[in-house]
């Protein structure tokens, strides 16, 4: 999607493999020693747990002083099984993103909030991203998630036009595939500030879509076979997309996840939130 490079899979890991070791250690090594402090001065202190007794104040004086948990162990605890649920959550089943640019246009809107399916291509471990599970390949038509090979941390979104062995092409601003036209039907002219944007309902795989092209912007023919164990993505918005006719073809090791739906709009900081773009994702 561009622009967010802060490795967030691995602030998570190590945030939940730290808490959950603080909890372990102090389960195995320090925590018996403070139940066994607790059940001495429980000896000690027969009427501890009799309300108003002198006793009372005086045993939880002395736990409190030498049985007390450190706080540390306290926010482990406490944090751990939060942090493994939105690890696992984030990791292997759900993610949500959120829309930089226009390169997805009119599909998906700058500041539109989507998730991702993480698991439909299959599992993959966090941080490393091996696989560890084969499910489903991409199929043309789908808006994927995925690092582009010329910037390995960022994460960007596009549609999948060519599978491995394909033979994509661009002709006069019009897409071909294995030597097809993709079926296409203009729905608009639409004015705009740097030209006149046709767009148009596009129909690839089971995708049925709308894209749009920019009367202002001279066609960039190309034919291209995609590599095997790769993937040809372009935007929807296709005179404005950074994509693989840039940068190349996508690694089947570098996808995250198929986009399926938008659940929040939200322009700015400053803005309210809108939830009238909430859909699936075509």
């Amino acid at each position: 999607m561009g622009g967010v490079t802060i490795d967030f899979p691995l602030i998570l890991v190590i945030l939940v493999a730290g808490s959950g070791l603080i909890w372990l250690l102090d389960t195995l090594f320090l925590a018996p020693g403070r139940k066994q402090t607790i059940a001495d001065l429980q000896q000690q202190y027969p009427n501890w747990d009799q309300e108003g007794n002198p006793q009372e104040q005086q045993y939880a004086a002395r736990v409190k002083d030498s049985a007390r948990e450190p706080l540390v162990v306290e926010y482990a605890r406490s944090f751990f099984p939060v942090l493994f649920v939105v690890f696992v959550l984030r990791s292997f089943m759900v993610e949500p993103f959120q829309i930089p640019s226009s390169s997805m246009v009119p599909t998906l809107q700058v500041g539109d909030y989507i998730l991702v399916n993480k698991y439909t291509y299959g599992l993959r471990l966090p941080v490393t991203r091996t696989k560890v599970l084969d499910l489903n390949e991409p199929q043309r038509g789908d808006v994927m998630v995925f690092f582009p090979p010329h910037m390995n941390d960022t994460y960007y979104i596009k549609r999948v036009i060519g599978l491995p062995g394909d033979t994509v092409s661009y002709r006069n601003k019009r897409l071909y595939v294995n030597g097809e036209a993709v079926a296409h039907e203009e729905v608009a002219v639409v004015p705009g500030p740097n030209g006149r944007y046709r767009m148009g309902q596009e129909v690839l795989g089971d995708a049925s879509f709308m894209m749009q092209v920019n009367d202002a912007r001279r066609p960039l023919n190309f034919s291209v076979v995609v590599k095997p164990g790769h993937y040809f993505m372009m935007g929807d918005n296709r005179d404005n997309s950074a994509d693989s006719r840039i940068w190349g073809q996508v690694p089947e090791k570098d996808i995250v996840g198929k986009a399926f739906a938008v659940w929040m709009h939200w322009d700015s900081f400053f803005s309210l939130p809108s939830f009238s773009r909430v859909g699936a994702i075509e």
